[in-house]
């Protein structure tokens, strides 16, 4: 599990440190991925019933790592659709996804 964390780690500020929008865009997506199994990860990754009051049971597991995880599941994926139409009009109206294009000026 961790070896894949830093993967999509190494692979998301890979994509963020290029030129294209898109890239920057879909390594943001890849980042939040590798957060979220990160926090899965910090919390054991236990098993047992799931935290219902009638079961009687040995082990429960937590929801709280979860809830967290759905929640920024859902942040993420409107903040990155917010991005992606962002980049959509900003293509449209200047016909460039290169960030040093978009800065507007040439190199100092």
């Amino acid at each position: 599990m961790s070896i894949s964390i830093g993967v999509l780690f190494t692979v998301g500020v890979y994509l963020i440190l290029s030129r294209s929008l898109l890239r920057i865009i879909l390594g943001t997506s890849l980042l939040t991925h590798g957060v979220h199994l990160l926090l899965l990860t910090m919390s054991r990754l236990k098993t047992g019933a799931p935290p219902l009051l009638g079961e009687q049971a040995q082990a429960y597991v937590d929801p709280l790592p979860q809830a967290l995880i759905l929640t920024s599941i859902v942040i993420s994926f409107g903040v990155t659709s917010f991005f992606f139409v962002l980049a959509y009009k900003a293509y449209q109206r200047l016909g460039t996804d290169d960030m040093e294009q978009l800065r507007g000026r040439e190199d100092e």
